[in-house]
């Protein structure tokens, strides 16, 4: 039996991204990840089979890069999962410097990513894309008004790929709202957190998993972008 192709997920070092590299390495899926600073999680996961590169979205210099060593390292990919992001909220003063971090990160990393590696995923008998949004785009903000918009442009760019690459790959989104807490979080900032949905919960990282899972198992759902919120749009 032959080695199935590598699932690729950008910015996998830690939180749900790193959650999800050892789910399907458990399952016995080959993986490789990006990270931009080194974690003790990078070693744990090379330790576990996981192809660990490093890269630095901010720049298209770095996107190349990456891509460049991402080439040299498979001829072909199962998958791409854009979970690399950057939570930024707006600097005052403003700072033009401070979007185009944004937008490097969250629209033209998967912009060129995508397209460098349409040859790689056409290798599959199966190919997925799937772009990690947020449910942060549905109302937009007040506070990281870069951030909603870059979200947003990767939310159409679901759509657009999803007709450009049809019909051997799919390309699929998630949008979740708040999945998972930090350890410096307070009870009140928890309840609050929960009280915002509909269902009253702060799932986890498993949640984000199954929609990748469904998403890659599924082969009749291609420019869908799910939502994983809890039911907040009934709150609001």
């Amino acid at each position: 039996m032959s080695t199935p192709l590598p699932v690729l997920i950008t910015g996998a070092a830690r939180r749900i991204g790193l959650h999800c590299a050892r789910q399907l390495i458990k399952a016995g899926q080959p993986v490789i990840i990006s990270y931009r600073n080194h974690r003790a999680a990078v070693d744990e996961l090379t330790e576990a089979g996981a192809l660990c590169l490093q890269a630095d979205f901010s720049s298209e210099t770095g996107i190349t890069s990456f891509i460049d060593t991402l080439q040299q390292h498979t001829s072909g990919l199962r998958a791409i999962i854009h979970n690399a992001s950057c939570w930024q909220a707006d600097p005052q003063p403003p700072s033009g410097r401070a979007f185009a971090e944004l937008f490097h990160v969250h629209m033209l990393a998967p912009y060129l990513i995508n397209l460098a590696c349409e040859p790689l995923l056409r290798k599959s008998p199966v190919a997925d894309i799937i772009h990690i949004s947020d449910d942060v785009t549905r109302r937009g903000s007040h506070h990281r008004v870069a951030y909603s918009a870059s979200k947003a442009a990767l939310d159409n760019m679901t759509l657009s790929f999803a007709s450009q690459f049809a019909p051997h790959i799919k390309v699929n989104g998630i949008s979740p709202a708040l999945i998972m807490l930090h350890p410096e979080d307070s009870e009140e900032y928890a309840q609050q957190a929960r009280d915002k949905s509909a269902l009253k919960v702060v799932p986890g990282p498993e949640v984000v998993m199954q929609a990748i899972e469904y998403l890659l198992n599924n082969p009749y759902v291609t420019g869908t972008t799910l939502s994983l919120n809890g039911g907040r749009h009934l709150k609001n």
